[in-house]
């Protein structure tokens, strides 16, 4: 929201538009098709506009189930699957169920800031995880940190600033970590869907236990361009889920209905579309990286899914030149101030550039742009 003012009663050229690398979500709506499919739903399924399940339609939960339990190699019921009104509301859910004033969360830095926003006005006290100059964070590191008012960690991965993808074997140490600590590990996997990697991103699944620390958090925004219609999902254990069906149904009731039969029309006839997406990110991904390395001075920390995380080489810290960008190169890009604690002199020295909405040309724009800032 800040950033936005940053823009608000400025004109750009026609010849010099803006160029808004601020916004991680898709900003065209879903494929025709998939609105061709809404409009029947809107016009055919009086139940569609109805209250429905607190935890969300049976169909669309027994499809993640079946999909996960397929896609992850384990076994996923669909009594530990929730549907939400997107993922941000999956993560309050989960975490009203976990913490409350006093508690501690790790999370790791720079961090994804509505997870930190939401920690705050719960009143649960926010402990940074640093991470390495690859972004990754370390089990080791965050076991010195647990407390006995920690309650849970949280990963993102694809990270959600920093692009990084965590590998499974990093993934399954947290799990292990929490697990000995009788705490839980949060992964949002929003961006699951444009991981690098072919076949399932880790094995967490495959555990037979998985649901005594693991949760798992998805959107089906980024997948089928759902933004506006806020469908997400929390895979947990089944007595967790009865505990967040309870803070769910003070908050939404249900799931927005027509949402969840678009998200379940998506799984079930755009398997291919969706592959095409994943295709067309990890060029555009390529492409940031290849421009990036081509700038002087400037370094890429980290990309991946909707991210590049970068460090940049001016003496003037990043609000100022985000900033800057904006009047100077018409780009709207986040300081990495916003992502990491006050004190965190990193912050100062980063941006991030969601470029999952400009093509190839647009990054090449940005490129001369940046190249001639000096």
């Amino acid at each position: 929201m800040e950033a936005r003012r940053w823009i608000e009663g400025k004109r750009f050229p026609a010849e010099k538009p803006l160029l808004n690398l601020s916004q991680a979500a898709p900003v065209a709506p879903p494929p025709a098709p998939l609105r061709e499919a809404m409009a029947e739903i809107i016009l055919s399924d009086p139940a569609a506009h109805l209250y429905g399940p607190v935890l969300g339609l049976p169909e669309l939960r027994a499809r993640i189930a079946a999909d996960w339990s397929a896609g992850y190699g384990g076994k996923v019921a669909e009594a530990q699957v929730g549907v939400t009104a997107g993922c941000n509301e999956a993560f309050a859910a989960a975490m009203a169920t976990l913490a409350g004033p006093g508690d501690e969360v790790l999370l790791t830095t720079p961090w994804y800031f509505n997870h930190k926003m939401w920690l705050d006005m719960a009143g649960v006290r926010t402990v940074p995880l640093p991470t390495g100059p690859d972004l990754a964070p370390d089990p080791e590191t965050a076991g010195s940190l647990v407390t006995d008012r920690t309650r849970a960690i949280v990963l993102v991965s694809p990270n959600n600033p920093g692009g990084v993808e965590y590998a499974p074997e990093r993934l399954a140490a947290f799990r292990d970590l929490a697990r000995a600590h009788r705490i839980a590990l949060i992964v949002d996997e929003t961006y699951r869907d444009f991981h690098s990697a072919d076949g399932a991103p880790h094995g967490l699944f495959a555990d037979p236990d998985w649901d005594d620390s693991f949760l798992q958090l998805y959107s089906f925004s980024k997948a089928y361009r759902l933004t506006g219609h806020r469908v997400g999902a929390v895979l947990a254990s089944p007595r967790r889920l009865a505990e967040i069906e309870k803070f769910l149904d003070t908050v939404t009731i249900c799931p927005p209905q027509i949402g969840q039969r678009a998200a379940l029309w998506g799984m079930e006839h755009l398997r291919d579309w969706l592959a095409g997406e994943r295709r067309e990110i990890l060029a555009r991904r390529r492409a940031m990286v290849t421009g990036l390395n081509r700038l002087k001075g400037w370094r890429c920390l980290g990309a991946g899914a909707y991210f590049a995380y970068v460090e940049h080489p001016y003496d003037i810290p990043s609000p100022e030149l985000a900033r800057l960008l904006v009047d100077k190169a018409h780009v709207l890009a986040l300081p990495g101030t916003m992502f990491r604690p006050g004190d965190d002199p990193a912050g100062g020295r980063e941006l991030r550039f969601a470029f999952a909405n400009e093509d190839a040309a647009g990054l090449d724009v940005l490129m001369s742009r940046l190249a001639a800032l000096g």
